[in-house]
């Protein structure tokens, strides 16, 4: 069983490539929230477990991160891009 790991700065528009952002710029959203991530991963077909007292190695603040369970079907950029393509509908 293969978990993915994902962190708000990989959606976040407001990073750069540098700073942990994996996904086109106009495919992230400003700054996704764990509970946001978790729900796109829901509606991609995948459960997700969210783990609040997180920090990104290339941040200061804690913001969390979201384990995707048996995702071992789709590769990890696969993965993100659909679920950055449902946060942006999820922000509309």
């Amino acid at each position: 069983m293969v978990e993915n790991v994902i962190w708000p700065a990989a959606l976040d528009a407001s990073c750069t490539r540098s700073e942990g952002r994996r996904v086109a710029r106009d495919l992230a959203v400003p700054e996704p929230t764990v509970d946001e991530i978790a729900q796109a991963v829901q509606q991609v077909g995948y459960d997700a477990v969210i783990e609040r007292d997180m920090t990104y190695p290339r941040e200061y603040e804690p913001r969390g991160r979201v384990l995707v369970k048996d995702a071992d079907d789709a590769s990890k950029s696969d993965l993100l891009g659909a679920v950055a393509a449902y946060l942006g509908v999820i922000r509309e």
